[in-house]
């Protein structure tokens, strides 16, 4: 019996798409990767320097350059394209839109003509109005293209949250939902922490828990991409761990709930507009939306960003 080889397309081979590739080896989960980008000579240096660092890595695996016609055998695409935004002049994700569209243009023609008929994931941003821009253009099942989009936020919020609280992040449940940007809501009536209702904790110790200022740990998780951003010149790390743990869930059929932007309709009463919400992700793609029980004002707040994402979308198909 012959083993299929795990072989991933990674288009821009920017700070964000060299982190992912290196999450990917380093964690075992390809036995070969292919960076696609405009900027051939720069594609074959961070192909050339990933696979130097896999030969000291647990598992082997193949990087290098090459272009579309390598996507024709691969099981998944990472879309990674796309400008960052400009911090000294206030842009947001949002802002990035018009020269996003711009590449995408090229890009789903070539994947379109490519051969390709694997699983997509974009990060592109704006990842949630991207992904349905992508999925729109060729037609994709929407069950098989996804975004990482507020995987990266739920683990930032995750981390304030712990901050405040003085308990480890790894015993906390919490979502950031909706866009991944600025209209990003948290549905804090499910959050948990050690299993138990964080408004319950809030109630039960009302000197500890119940001082916990709930939109400054939303507003901090938010921040989170913009602190590094504006540190640093970009996030590299925290994106290239999310891509994997998606990756990871899709290759080995885990069944896993991860945050992630999935096209809905019905859920959570919006139609035709990608969001991030809980879904259950194996090797099938997207098998299931979780549909969480929201209060009146979170349902407020998650409606006014599905809005702000399908005015867009909508902007997107006329650039």
């Amino acid at each position: 019996m012959e083993l299929q080889k795990r072989k991933i397309i990674i288009i821009g081979a920017g700070h964000v798409g060299s982190h992912a590739g290196y999450a990917l080896i380093s964690q075992g989960l390809a036995e070969e990767i292919v960076y696609i980008d405009v900027d051939q000579k720069k594609a074959e240096a961070q192909a050339l320097d990933l696979f130097d660092a896999a030969v000291y890595l647990p598992s082997r695996a193949i990087v290098r350059a090459g272009d579309y016609s390598d996507a024709a055998d691969a099981q998944l695409l990472i879309v990674a394209a796309g400008p960052l935004p400009d911090m000294s002049k206030g842009q947001t994700r949002m802002d990035t839109l018009r020269q996003t569209i711009t590449i995408m243009k090229d890009v789903t023609e070539a994947i379109r003509i490519s051969g390709f008929d694997g699983m997509i994931l974009n990060i592109s941003n704006p990842a949630d109005v991207i992904t349905h821009y992508i999925q729109h253009q060729l037609n994709w099942i929407p069950e098989r293209i996804l975004s990482t989009s507020t995987t990266l936020d739920s683990a930032r919020l995750r981390r304030a949250l712990a901050e405040a609280a003085g308990i480890d992040q790894k015993s906390i449940y919490a979502y950031a939902l909706g866009e991944h940007g600025e209209s990003q809501m948290v549905p804090w009536s499910v959050v948990t922490i050690g299993g138990k209702p964080l408004l319950q904790l809030q109630e039960e110790y009302p000197d500890t828990y119940g001082r916990l200022d709930l939109n400054a740990i939303a507003d901090a998780g938010k921040a989170g991409g913009w602190t590094i951003l504006g540190g640093k010149g970009s996030t590299e790390f925290g994106i290239g761990a999310s891509i994997a743990e998606v990756v990871r869930a899709i290759f080995r059929d885990e069944n896993r709930i991860l945050p992630v932007s999935v096209l809905l309709n019905g859920q959570y009463g919006q139609r035709d507009v990608y969001a991030s919400v809980p879904a259950l992700l194996n090797r099938h793609g997207v098998a299931d939306i979780i549909e969480l029980k929201l209060t009146r004002e979170e349902q407020e707040q998650f409606n006014a960003s599905c809005r702000t994402m399908d005015e867009n979308y909508r902007l997107s198909l006329t650039l």
